[in-house]
């Protein structure tokens, strides 16, 4: 039942024939489950709190980060260096204190994905990579649960329902296998206009209140393309996948896999990189390196704003699509240098080490994890 603070909050949702009082209590009983609490999450979650939607669950292991703030919603300067589900819990009870919040401050992993995901009555997938995201399309099947798939790039987004019980496909009927790593930038890497995911994650928001009140027609089959510079949507249909390992005819795929090894992704630790590779080096050997700098060739491949924002002392900045053009200027100091490459996470420096070897250029070592390792591990670094 509905108290009188309730339905004076939820007014304007009473003379909808689609939600009325009947179907306010019906998002009062709900549940929703978002995975990340980042550019996506936080529309989505900010606007399931204020339509009255019974209980939220976040799961994010992030702290907040000044970069956030420019898009990430949900949080705000005050909150600079605290968990992002305590920004979370603070601002979404403050907008509907009748809404119960539950925290899950952990990676979504193969090992706790169905335990966390079970009790909640549709996943929102708000995260930014590959493996997370056909994580969380194979718990929705399995669990039989609604998945509202997103993603955002730059100045475009895009938006599905991918629910193969409700007769529409799966993230893997789109999607079959996963792009190779490194081959798709992330959004610290390539960008994103801040009000984006602000537009696609309300979206998210709409249709998982949509689903729980029964109520128009969710994208089954459709995926949902907006370009922000041209104001326009386009809608490709989406068919199910009959040879799909996961909701196929003949399915292969019977229980959670690992989804780094999926998906092309090296097991290294998050803060020091294991390193068996005698053309890569840990932050670590890195520093001792710097020590004495003679005979080496620094080279930071990320993208100019990324290198003003921090860098290491005695890097030059090649970024990775120059290098072809820069083979020939390499060429005479690779002679008598040893090369060492660094980007942001290993991936775009692997990608230039490989260039250069088969251009004869061998004498190269990766450093890896990148600046992200090195600034996980308190290294001195320098900013313009």
């Amino acid at each position: 039942m509905l108290s009188t603070d309730e339905k004076a909050r939820y007014a304007r949702h009473f003379s909808l024939s689609q939600v009325g009082l009947e179907g306010q209590e019906k998002l009062k009983q709900s549940s929703v489950l978002c995975i990340g609490a980042g550019g996506l999450g936080s529309p989505s979650t900010l606007y399931l709190a204020a339509a009255g939607v019974g209980r939220i669950g976040i799961v994010d292991p992030d702290c907040v980060e000044v970069s956030n703030l420019q898009r990430q919603i949900l949080h705000g300067q005050s909150t600079l260096g605290k968990s992002k589900l305590d920004s979370a819990i603070s601002r979404l009870r403050d907008i509907n204190p009748h809404v119960i919040v539950e925290p899950h401050a952990c990676t979504f992993t193969s090992e706790n994905a169905i335990a966390l995901a079970s009790s909640y009555d549709i996943i929102i997938d708000g995260t930014d990579n590959f493996p997370t995201r056909y994580l969380s399309n194979d718990v929705a099947y399995f669990l039989k649960k609604p998945n509202i798939y997103a993603s955002i790039f730059r100045f475009e987004g895009q938006l599905s329902v991918f629910a193969p019980h409700l007769g529409g496909p799966c993230y893997r009927c789109m999607l079959p296998t996963p792009p190779d790593p490194g081959t798709v930038p992330s959004c610290a890497e390539a960008g994103v206009l801040g009000v984006l995911p602000g537009i696609i994650g309300s979206l998210q928001a709409m249709e998982a209140i949509k689903l729980l009140l029964g109520a128009g027609e969710p994208p089954l089959g459709r995926l949902i393309h907006y370009d922000a510079l041209q104001t326009k949507f386009r809608e490709f249909n989406l068919r199910r996948d009959p040879e799909c390992p996961l909701c196929g005819d003949h399915p292969t795929i019977k229980e959670l896999i690992d989804y780094d090894d999926f998906c092309g992704i090296p097991k290294t630790s998050a803060a020091t990189p294991v390193n068996d590779d005698p053309t890569a080096i840990t932050v670590e050997e890195l520093r001792d390196k710097l020590a004495n700098p003679s005979g080496l060739l620094l080279i930071d491949v990320r993208e100019p704003w990324e290198y003003d924002v921090a860098h290491i002392d005695g890097f030059h900045l090649m970024p990775l699509t120059t290098v072809p053009a820069s083979c020939s200027e390499l060429d005479e100091q690779a002679r008598t240098q040893k090369i060492i490459l660094l980007c942001k996470g290993g991936v775009r420096s692997a990608r230039a080490q490989e260039f250069l070897a088969q251009q004869g250029i061998t004498n190269t070592i990766n450093v890896l994890g990148g600046m992200d390792a090195w600034l996980r591990s308190g290294f001195e670094a320098s900013s313009r």
